[in-house]
């Protein structure tokens, strides 16, 4: 009876091992294949199509580096908008089913990764410190990003909006059942000056409220929602120019608004899933928070003052300020939280430069990974701003999209 079972036990043997080695070969393919497709994702940025040879090259190295006797057969553009789609075989040691012609002794996979299934808001600072090449800077780099994102002649499901942040946000008609303008920090509308300090106001002298524009709203560009038009996209981010009477710099509100503009939920609708999409916030500020107390270049020597025409003063509100760990960088660092807690990444970009705590503070406000800043980037000269937004690019990439 042994001599008899014996052919069948060795066959179950070996069928076992065989499909052992088939499982086995497969799961190391499979995850050095995807490896090699996200590698090649990160250069789409720099050979958007694949004719710079920087794709393919990302994609050989890391896929011998997870597997050396791997052997990529196909690097192609793939289906979805700026996508690479990479197919590799590996040969299966077998021992009973290459026997029996069982199985083909090569096992095969294949991954895609790119930039699809993205929501994507710039949160500008546009206040007056930022006018000319800095501002100029950051239009080019930001429609650099949109045409990696939204390629002419194709519909991506991917959308990008846009926030200019002053001292306060600007919002359209029909946004949140208000009239259109600018928003106080407690979602009213802003008027200027609060009614309640116009006594102030008037006491004056003459020369000093003939430097107190009560308008610091219109100058600012109008919050667009998440698109997928790419023209209207760049017009938004075209209309920014830092000119116009100032209101400070409250960060705090343009990262509110950014999550507004990231989350289905009212006041603005056009987002989708955080489960179906992944959902960015781009930062970029050249200075702390500024509301004329907190000393500096910009500090104001009188009250009231151009700055009462913020989100906060405009709400009757004379006690949030921007010295350091003040209300004001405590409602950064908040709206900060809020945002990651609905499933937001955000990448602060400090602009010029800056004292350690206000370093410290973009670098809290990013999502970086623990023990890293890489959602952080310093950008010293304008120069800098362009090769940041295309690193912030390569991280966008980031994604497999089968």
């Amino acid at each position: 009876m042994v001599a008899m079972l014996l052919p069948v036990l060795l066959a179950v043997a070996g069928l076992a091992i065989d499909m052992g080695n088939m499982y086995v070969t497969h799961t190391r393919l499979q995850a050095a294949v995807d490896a090699g497709a996200l590698a090649g994702s990160l250069e789409l940025p720099y050979d958007p199509d694949l004719d710079k040879g920087l794709v393919r090259a990302a994609v050989l190295s890391m896929v011998a580096a997870n597997m050396e006797r791997a052997e990529v057969t196909s690097v192609a553009p793939g289906a979805e908008v700026r996508s690479v789609v990479v197919q590799a075989r590996a040969k299966v040691q077998l021992f009973l089913m290459r026997f029996l012609n069982l199985a083909d002794e090569y096992i095969t996979a294949r991954a895609a990764a790119g930039f699809n299934k993205l929501e994507v808001v710039f949160v500008t600072d546009n206040s007056g410190s930022m006018k000319g090449a800095p501002i100029n800077m950051v239009k080019e780099a930001s429609i650099g990003l949109t045409d990696l994102l939204i390629p002419d002649g194709t519909s991506p499901d991917t959308k990008v909006g846009m926030v200019a942040f002053r001292g306060k946000v600007r919002v359209g008609a029909g946004v949140d059942g208000l009239a259109a303008g600018c928003r106080n920090a407690d979602g009213s509308v802003n008027t200027g000056i609060n009614q309640a300090f116009m006594d102030e106001y008037y006491a004056l002298p003459y020369y000093y409220r003939q430097s107190i524009p009560l308008d610091t709203c219109s100058d600012i560009p109008e919050a667009m929602p998440l698109s997928k038009d790419k023209n209207a996209v760049i017009a938004a981010i075209n209309g920014q120019d830092a000119l116009g009477a100032a209101s400070g710099t409250v960060v705090s509100e343009g990262l509110k608004w950014g999550r507004h503009i990231l989350t289905p939920e009212a006041p603005y609708t056009q987002a989708g899933s955080r489960d179906d999409f992944r959902k960015i916030m781009i930062v970029l500020t050249d200075g702390d928070t500024e509301d004329g107390e907190c000393g500096g270049a910009y500090r104001a020597s009188y009250r009231p003052n151009v700055y009462w025409t913020n989100a906060y003063y405009g709400m009757g509100d004379k006690a949030s300020h921007c010295d350091d760990g003040g209300a004001l960088n405590a409602a950064m660092l908040a709206e900060a939280q809020a945002a990651k807690d609905a499933g937001i990444e955000i990448f602060a970009i400090r602009f010029g430069s800056s004292d350690t705590v206000d370093v410290n503070l973009m670098k809290s406000i990013a999502s970086s990974k623990a023990g890293t800043d890489d959602h952080y980037f310093d950008a010293p000269s304008v120069y800098d701003i362009p090769d940041v937004f295309k690193r912030i690019g390569k991280q966008l990439g980031w994604r497999l999209l089968n």
